[in-house]
């Protein structure tokens, strides 16, 4: 089929494009053109690239016609941040697609209060982001269930690979997390270090998207989270980071009043979002109606993520 991409240079389209070229499909990824994929691949080569900026298009009315007119059979956009933009894209696509895929996130759910999280508890989510992406989700299943609109949503957790910084185990994006740990020295968590994060391969949140394709009917006006299978707590994590340069993890508890004051305003404010949502989410619906298993753990994920950042030497590692 024909298939367009929006965002398709980013984390998760990094894999999917290739995989989309791979099975035969006929790729249109639209940009900004500002990057390129994290980790190269030829089949970008039989790729169509459109440039395009969607703020001032969506602001001017003619983003959603102009990914019309690409003529896409599937039509997955990944970078869509607001109600506003998903309806002005989906009005747009109405009648023109088999399928269109939106890549939501697991912070609609809010904190975490029945573990394993499943898809159809409430969505109570805390912060801004996960409000949106809440509402683009209640709109989008809206129009699906009720005129026939072809909606899937994939609700990825913590998204890590080769190529970027994974949320480390202090809950935030620092690198400097895990040269402490390569380096043997003290490491301070918040609370107890019991608060979990829920990572996943971008190669396995491409897979979803490719099994939601490859079964349509199963996936119409469904959402999925795309998560690996176990959530870690940060102090089990953090354990495991050390192991990975041959060290026992040194770790100290602070309360999280006097934990914040120990990192910056930024680290804490990452941080703080992580530990008020302590995300374990299912895969068992997506196992169920797609046929979908993760290929990699959490911490599978997390190490191609470090073993990258140790060969280009943003974490050095002792000899």
């Amino acid at each position: 089929m024909r298939v367009v991409v929006i965002g398709g240079s980013g984390h998760i389209g990094t894999y999917l494009i290739p995989r989309l070229v791979d099975a035969g499909h006929d790729v249109v990824a639209v940009s900004r053109g500002e990057r390129q994929p994290y980790t190269p691949h030829p089949a970008w080569r039989r790729v169509e690239l459109v440039t395009a900026d969607r703020t001032a298009e969506e602001a001017d009315g003619s983003f959603g016609r102009r990914v019309a007119e690409l003529g896409g059979e599937v039509v997955i956009d990944l970078i869509c941040f607001t109600e506003a933009s998903a309806r002005h894209l989906a009005q747009a696509l109405d009648g023109r697609v088999r399928q269109f895929l939106h890549c939501g996130t697991i912070w609609v759910h809010g904190p975490s209060t029945r573990v394993p999280t499943t898809e159809d508890r409430p969505r109570r989510p805390i912060a801004e982001y996960g409000r949106q992406k809440a509402a683009i989700e209640a709109y989008l299943l809206d129009r699906a269930h009720r005129h026939g609109f072809p909606a899937t949503i994939i609700h990825p957790g913590h998204i890590t690979g080769p190529g970027w910084v994974p949320v480390n185990p202090a809950g935030n994006v620092n690198p400097a997390v895990f040269q402490t740990l390569a380096d043997g020295g003290e490491l301070a968590l918040p609370n107890l270090g019991m608060e979990t994060v829920q990572h996943v391969h971008a190669d396995d949140v491409a897979k979803l998207f490719m099994d939601a394709i490859a079964s349509p009917a199963a996936a119409r006006g469904e959402s999925f989270h795309s998560v690996a299978t176990t959530a870690v707590t940060l102090r089990g994590y953090a354990e495991a980071v050390a192991g990975w340069f041959g060290r026992e993890a040194r770790l100290a508890y602070l309360p999280w009043e006097q934990w914040r004051d120990t990192v910056t305003e930024d680290d804490a404010r990452v941080t703080y979002d992580h530990i008020a949502h302590s995300p374990h989410c299912s895969m068992e619906k997506a196992a169920r109606l797609l046929g979908h298993r993760p290929r990699h753990t959490a911490l599978e994920a997390i190490s191609e993520a470090v073993d990258r950042l140790v060969a280009t030497g943003t974490i050095v590692a002792a000899t």
